[in-house]
């Protein structure tokens, strides 16, 4: 099992138009084989001191996949070949961490 967060910086004010694209190719990734968890997520408001200020033009995409390999595989996915040119003129960086369990 491996984890990943796939994180997404925005251009200013896209991150709306982002997320309607990105919803139209979650049920395909979800689908995919050895797609454990594909959830994208925002900053989340709360009290908590330690989180900082909310990032209103990042979205993060927690990921889980069977293997490295489904993760691959995932990479070059039709739906994902597809996908990409829609939303790349929103995106001015994406950052992948690739994490596998420690215990």
């Amino acid at each position: 099992m491996i984890h990943v967060l796939a994180t997404v910086e925005l251009h200013p004010g896209m991150r709306d138009k982002f997320l309607e694209e990105l919803s139209q190719v979650v049920p395909s990734v979800r689908a995919e084989q050895g797609c454990v968890e594909y959830t994208p997520t925002v900053d989340a408001e709360t009290s908590l001191p330690v989180q900082g200020d909310r990032r209103q033009n990042v979205v993060v995409i927690v990921e889980r996949w069977e293997s490295l390999a489904h993760l691959e595989a995932h990479l070059i996915a039709p739906h994902m070949m597809e996908y990409r040119p829609k939303v790349r003129e929103f995106i001015s960086r994406v950052g992948l961490q690739i994490l596998e369990p420690a215990v």
